[in-house]
Formats: structure tokens, sequence, C-alpha cells
């Protein structure tokens, strides 16, 4: 049975959720369903019942306001609890340099934050010509303010047809004729699959681990207590999941959803044992805020059996 199917058959009494771009709000109906990750569709209206569900917001402080604006226009409120920090690493220094000696024919971009250590170094570099794939939408957006200004030297010229590391590695162009060289900063934590499967198809790569991500240093017990009894904590990431699972006191046995950012996130999920698993089909922003309100509204209707 594909992942991505929407409901399979389970001894637990869900509501199922089914989802189209051209309603005005989610349809549902009871049906039988796994308690498993489940894909979100496009859904373009959450059904508030009069009040307005918390929802925990888990990236770094500062870094939240885009999923708060866009929950708050559903008049939904968000509890802020940072799970993860980011610290650079040696070959953040090098990577400027890097960038100033050598030219590549792709630059490969899988992670907002990535985006972002990438064009603090092409900007030190003195913004060569180079050209980036990115593994979806919501890492492209992290671009669209440089693009608007030097375009002509960035260049955002592919993004795989589906967001995960194994199709990009399978998908991006490369030219027959020549050696065909790739430049991937990422997080240390990243898997090999992407490099794996560019040098098996018979890409040069070379990867800088510009940055890792480490749990806070310290949680606020008062928040996190709130957190736990929220229907709904988002992440995005496989880093920012495992954090919080380690913040599940033993004793509880917490089953509220999980919204993910996308599918390396949710399946991270799962075999950390959650149930209530959500993702979108389409990573992004919009995609990310359309499982949420599809948890939510689930929510909402076992609240009122």
């Amino acid at each position: 049975m594909s992942l991505l199917s929407l409901s399979t058959l389970s001894t637990v009494l869900l509501p199922a959720v089914s989802c189209s771009s051209s309603s005005s709000s989610l349809q549902i109906r009871p049906r039988k369903i796994a308690t498993r990750i489940q894909a979100s569709a496009f859904c373009s209206t959450y059904l508030a019942s009069g009040s307005n569900p918390n929802v925990v917001v888990t990236r770094e402080r500062g870094k939240n306001g885009k999923l708060i604006n866009s929950l708050a226009k559903h008049g939904i409120d968000c509890l802020e609890l940072p799970l993860i920090q980011h610290k650079q690493l040696p070959d953040y220094d090098r990577l400027p340099s890097v960038l100033s000696d050598t030219a590549f024919d792709w630059i490969v971009i899988t992670s907002p934050e990535a985006g972002l250590v990438f064009l603090d170094a092409w900007k030190a570099a003195g913004s060569p010509k180079v050209k980036v794939g990115v593994v979806g939408a919501g890492t492209a957006s992290v671009f669209t303010e440089v693009l608007r200004s030097s375009k002509q030297y960035l260049d955002v010229a592919f993004a795989p047809s589906k967001a995960t590391g194994k199709v990009l590695a399978s998908e991006l162009p490369k030219l027959e004729n020549r050696r065909c060289t790739v430049l991937y900063p990422a997080s240390s934590k990243a898997s090999g699959e992407i490099e794996e499967g560019l040098v098996n198809r018979g890409f040069d790569v070379t990867r800088l681990n510009t940055y890792t991500t480490t749990p806070v240093d310290l949680v606020d017990q008062g928040v996190l207590e709130r957190a736990l009894s929220t229907p709904v904590v988002s992440v995005a990431s496989p880093s920012a999941i495992r954090a919080w699972v380690s913040l599940i006191p033993k004793s509880q046995k917490w089953s509220n959803s999980v919204a993910c950012i996308g599918e390396t996130t949710a399946l991270a999920a799962k075999n950390l044992g959650l149930q209530n698993v959500y993702f979108p089909t389409n990573p992004g922003l919009e995609g990310w805020v359309n499982s949420i309100l599809e948890a939510l509204q689930v929510h909402e209707r076992f609240q009122k059996v």
C-alpha cells in the first residue's frame, strides 16, 4: 500500500478527510482509517467551530513568523516553543572561498536553512554567477528576495517532480558530454542519499557540511506543559521531531497530532512511533498550513464524538 494514500482500514474509527482545490471547505465523511502518516491534499479553508485551537510552532525563535501569520488568517492561535538551534561548522567559513575559486555546474540546496547559509556565503564571495537546484518550493522561497535584484547572477533553474532528495538526485539535469560538477552545502545531519545518487549517475559532487542542528539548551517547563496539551505540534525537520519526542515525559502517553512540513520529516515522526502524523503532498508553507488545518479539523471532530 502506498505511503501517500489518505486512508487504510483499521480497527480504530477515525473521521476521514477529503480535500479539493475546487471546493471552499473540507469535506468529512466517517471511515475506518489507520492512525498513520496521512498525506494532505490541497484544502482551502479550515471550518472553525467558534474556538481557535492552539498549534505549537517549533522553529528557531524569529523563524516562525510566516507560519504564525498564515495560521492567524484562519483564526488560529500559536504557541511558540523553539526546539532546535543551528550551529555553524568549519565548512561554513570555507564556503565563500570555494564559491569564489571554483565554478560548478550546479549548486544543490535541500532545505531553507541550507539556502540561507548559502546566500550569506554567496554574497561574501561577491555574488558569482551560479545555477541552483532546489528540493522544493519551500527551499526555493528563500531565494525570492535575492532573485528580484540578482537574477542575472543567481539562477534557480531546477526543482524535482517530487520534493525529496532521492528524486532530486535522479532528475537533476546532467551534461552527458563532459564532467558535470555539483556543490552540495548541507547540514552535517543530512543523509548521504543525494550525493550517492548523483555520484552513481556520474556527477562529481563536493559536499560541505556548513552547519548542524542541536536541541535547544533550555526549554521553559511552563510552555512545554502547555505544548503537551495542544492538539497539533508543527515541525519542519527530523531534528525538530526528535527533539520533541525527547521532551515528552516517559510517564505520559502523548497521542496528539504532528503536522510536518514534508514527507522526510513525516517519515522520521513515524519511525519514532508517532501515529497521528500529517504532511503535504507538495511541501511548502501553503501545504504545511493545510496539513495543520486538516489535523485541527480531525481533532475537533473527535472532541464532538
